[in-house]
């Protein structure tokens, strides 16, 4: 077959048309006679809709339409549908295209203009008058609960969105007799995802042809498809998604947006097509966020520090809507016990309202916050116990001989959480060995007779991917030869025409080239879920696996009638058929297309069904779980708290690579993502729900000159449940990092009796550990 992609560090087939200019994002499509889109955004984070004069805005130039709610009336009413339902839901507050009667949040949108160019549209937006009746807000969680706590939404009983618990084994049985009980109180403040491109819609509606269209930048558009679908009351089919070029996902591009709906209905109104791109500022306010967590847990632990059991609560902040269902709490929950085997798990979530932007998964999706909890409790017990945090974790973690390992918690669908294979003890023992930890004490006590505080920090993580139900794909080869693969995942920059081009090649035996690959239209291929939880690799990759080893097949068997060969004898080399090891005919796979795409009068070939193509859908009935372990030594400069990380090194575990510099890309850009989450990024906001950091001077993210390089090491423990042996990666760098960090400062600051339960850390926090009395 030649030589073989799978494995190879081949570069990115997107890359040429990227870095020239070619890419076609939402902001690089022009419809003819499109219209222009502003949205008018409450300012308030609670209020009351009195009136809307749109008078002084309509008679600006260029001005084509000002919507409200109300003018939709015909067109669709009501809030948005619950995009995923569940039991425990107990309100499920969603939100209109555009407000109507109340706004819960700063930044919702309330009235939409429509202009021949944006600044015209946003003139108008400014001269829109609304008349608002303020309420009360809760801008804090921890005040959002108890009887007497302000309602987020005027119609409520009280703030509750659902309380979720998470158990296993008989915690408090563990607990009475654990020979230590520590606790802690932990805290994650919310944050933002910023990817580079915000977010971007086009919608249009054809009247003589009934056909809708929207392009967006989302990373689920067939889910954007059935929701706006049954929102309107049309039929799938009548509605096109097409996902173009994505500047970055990170999660929130995954919900379903009221902008989204708003634009389809003013597209439908106004009788052209309509644009919106999203500001920046407008990112900062209505784009969905992630965090504000607080935990007050309890771990019990053995006399030699090995973990017994975690216990405890946390009250999530939901924000003002459940746009996404309970993905990101569920997830939190779900996340335990992490890489650890407890003999018993007793957690309950309490997710609630506020009045700010609704939370719902940003890169890790939860699994950060559990990691971090998790972490800081071995941290805990290695520091009461005097233990090395390694020791505790070698003696806590499920072993490799345990595989496959029942956690005692379930999937979404009830089953048995159960991890598929891996070696915790491996991967950290690679990172520690890596970064030299056994030299740490000696340079971390030459720094400190220097004056200097450096510290090393540790963590470890388990990463469920490939999550059900499905990614499908079709692989087909045309008559030039050339392989068309076609699928509904969407791709925000990971990479995914490479490495199912890479998988597809392999298969058929032509060069990477010669394949490419559609992705992300509802109206190319029928069916798709979503790029969330690191599945992609798994679901949609497993499916062109599938496809391409039917069309294989059924090449080699057309090619054994043409060549008068049995199909044992024959092999696929460089896009054509031949004998293996026999020099003479061979047949290129272009050629058996042609045949098989059929000719008027001439029967097809027996037994076969027309056009050298196959479409497949992986199940995938059960997660895979990859594994990491982060270790990253830090310097602390005590006099203005800036925290430098000098090494980080990151140990993974995703099964089979299939392009290890995809990988090592997805990893880097996760850890940069949590360190961002440990030490800069905040989204704050003042005791009324009012945002205070809506650009980039008050809100911070790291840049290059802050990051180290970032060395990885991988293992490779085959996936058991999916036929190419791989595991998800896109999360894996981000979920362990914050915790890693803030270990690390943590153990830079001991001489001070620091301890860290709460990220992100600001410069004047640290001040205030080394100088507290």
């Amino acid at each position: 077959m030649g030589v073989r992609y799978f494995g190879s560090k081949v570069h990115r087939l997107e890359d040429p048309r990227l870095l020239t200019g070619k890419g076609r994002y939402v902001d690089d499509i022009h419809p003819p006679h499109c219209l222009q889109a502003a949205f008018v955004r409450s300012m308030h984070a609670h209020a009351l809709i009195r009136s809307i004069d749109t008078e002084a805005a309509r008679v600006l130039p260029g001005i084509a339409a000002i919507y409200t709610m109300a003018d939709f009336a015909g067109l669709a009413q009501g809030p948005l549908p619950q995009t995923l339902p569940a039991p425990i839901l107990k309100q499920s507050h969603t939100y209109h295209p555009l407000a109507q009667g109340e706004v819960c949040h700063a930044g919702e949108a309330i009235a939409i203009v429509l202009a021949e160019t944006r600044a015209q549209a946003e003139d108008a937006a400014a001269l829109v008058v609304v008349d608002y009746e303020p309420l009360p807000a809760v801008a804090d969680c921890r005040a959002a609960v108890g009887p007497d706590a302000v309602k987020v939404h005027q119609d409520s009983p009280d703030n509750v969105v659902a309380v979720m618990r998470g158990a296993f084994g008989d915690a408090a049985a563990v607990f009475a007799t654990a020979p230590h009980v520590f606790r802690e109180r932990i805290e994650m403040h919310r944050g933002g995802c910023h990817s580079m491109e915000c977010r971007g819609v086009i919608a249009n509606s054809d009247v003589l042809s009934g056909q809708m269209t929207l392009y967006t930048s989302s990373q689920s558009p067939y889910l954007v498809r059935r929701f706006l679908a049954a929102y309107l009351g049309r039929e799938e089919n009548e509605l096109r998604v097409i996902a173009p070029d994505v500047g970055g996902g990170f999660g929130p591009k995954a919900a379903f947006y009221a902008e989204e709906a708003a634009l389809m209905l003013a597209a439908m109104k106004a009788g052209r097509p309509v644009k919106w791109i999203e500001d920046r500022r407008e990112h900062f306010v209505a784009t969905t966020q992630q965090r504000d967590q607080y935990w007050d847990v309890e771990v019990a632990a053995a006399a030699d520090g090995r973990l017994l059991a975690v216990r405890g609560t946390c009250l999530h902040d939901n924000g003002a809507y459940v746009p996404y269902g309970l993905v990101l709490p569920a997830t939190t929950i779900g996340s335990f016990p992490g890489p650890y085997a407890l003999q018993a798990l007793d957690l309950t979530l309490n997710a609630v309202y506020t009045n700010m932007v609704p939370n719902t998964p940003v890169r890790g999706a939860g699994r950060p916050n559990a990691c971090f909890v998790l972490e800081r409790l071995a941290d805990r017990v290695a520091h009461e116990l005097k233990l090395p945090p390694e020791e505790v974790r070698r003696r806590s973690f499920v072993r490799s001989e345990q595989m496959p390992y029942v956690t005692g918690m379930k999937a979404r669908d009830g089953s048995p959480v159960q991890y598929d294979s891996g070696d915790f003890h491996a991967t950290l023992n690679l990172a520690l060995d890596k970064i030299d930890a056994a030299g740490f004490p000696e340079r971390q006590a030459r720094a400190r007779a220097e004056g200097r505080y450096l510290g090393l920090g540790i963590a470890s993580c388990v990463e469920d991917t490939g999550l059900a139900p499905f990614e499908g794909a079709t692989v087909r080869v045309l008559p030039t030869g050339r392989v068309q693969v076609e699928t509904g995942a969407a791709s925000q920059g990971q990479g995914h025409a490479t490495v199912l081009a890479q998988i597809c090649a392999d298969m058929l035996g032509v060069p990477l080239e010669h394949v490419s690959v559609e992705q992300a239209d509802t109206g190319k291929f029928p069916l798709g879920i979503g790029t969330i939880a690191s599945r992609v690799a798994v679901t949609a990759g497993s499916s062109v696996h599938l496809a391409s080893v039917q069309v294989r097949d059924k090449a080699l068997r057309v090619a054994a009638d043409m060549l008068e060969a049995a199909e044992a004898d024959l092999e696929i080399v460089a896009g054509s058929v031949k004998v293996k090891g026999v020099p003479g005919p061979s047949i290129p796979l272009g050629a058996i297309a042609t045949k098989l795409n059929g000719m008027p009068g001439i029967p097809t070939h027996k037994g076969m069904d027309p056009g050298l193509s196959a479409t497949a859908y992986f199940d995938a009935k059960q997660l895979t779980f990859a594994n990491g372990a982060n270790v990253c030594e830090v310097e602390v400069d005590i006099e203005t708290g800036a925290v430098r990380i000098l090494r980080y090194v990151v140990a993974h575990d995703c099964g089979r690579l299939i392009n290890p510099r995809l990988v090592d890309g997805q990893i880097i850009g996760g850890v940069v993502h949590g360190i961002g989450n440990a030490l800069f990024e905040r989204m704050v906001y003042d005791e009324s729900g009012q945002p205070l950091t809506t650009n980039y001077g008050e809100y911070l993210l790291p840049i290059a000159t802050e990051m180290p390089r970032i060395e990885i090491h991988h293992l490779e423990s085959p996936a058991t449940n999916n036929p190419l042996g791989i595991k998800g990666a896109g999360e894996g760098g981000t979920i362990p990092a914050a915790a890693a960090v803030i270990a690390a400062v943590e153990n830079a600051l001991a001489p001070f009796d620091a301890r860290i339960a709460k990220h992100p850390l600001a410069p004047e926090e640290i001040l205030a550990l080394v100088e507290r009395p």
